[in-house]
């Protein structure tokens, strides 16, 4: 398990759980067997790992990878992600980044802080990342009598073959991010006139 520890690197020193050491080695098994994601999984490693309770019978994997290795991981993301499937008996796998939340300025505080570091900017970031390779086409608010918040998010119609399957696993893994509650819709193909062209 030594050579696989090196595919996991945890914040100030911490030590991983079983979890983040078995998708460490599944990392380390890939890039000694498979021969076209060896290259691209040489230099890739995670922050964390840690699994979800979607359902009663469905669970999630989750992902953390430094913020500065997302890039290298989206470009592989979609066999990376089949792969792990595979090894871990079918659970949904969600790979984030990791991104920090800073407080807003106040009167003690006079430092200002970038927008990538609100709270809305990094939930934003964490949507973007749990849907990932599809694209986010639309999003509606909807209140409920109760005064509860849904976000509805239209995720484009071309990938509901690839991704219909995950949504419930979306919904789980972003509620556990961020608290707030999601549904995953898909939007209707634009239909073409051909007679006005």
């Amino acid at each position: 398990m030594s050579a696989a520890r090196r595919k996991i690197v945890k914040e100030r020193g911490a030590e991983p759980s079983e979890l983040e050491e078995s998708v460490a080695q599944a990392l380390f098994d890939l890039e000694a067997t498979n021969a076209e994601l060896k290259s691209d999984l040489r230099d890739l490693y995670i922050s964390g790992a840690e699994e979800i309770d979607v359902s009663a019978a469905r669970k999630a994997l989750l992902i953390r990878v430094p913020y500065r290795l997302l890039k290298s991981f989206n470009r592989i993301q979609q066999r990376l992600v089949r792969e792990l499937e595979k090894k871990f008996s079918g659970k949904d796998v969600v790979i984030v980044g990791v991104r920090r939340i800073m407080p807003a300025p106040g009167h003690a505080r006079r430092s200002d802080r970038p927008y990538s570091r609100t709270l809305t900017a990094v939930h934003e970031a964490w949507l973007n990342d749990v849907v990932y390779p599809t694209e986010i086409t639309g999003k509606r608010l909807r209140y409920r009598v109760d005064g509860g918040k849904v976000l509805k998010v239209i995720l484009d119609p071309v990938d509901r073959a690839n991704v219909e399957y995950k949504t419930e696993s979306f919904s789980g893994v972003y509620k556990k991010l961020t608290g707030q509650t999601v549904v995953f819709e898909f939007g209707t193909p634009d239909k073409v006139d051909k007679n006005s062209a």
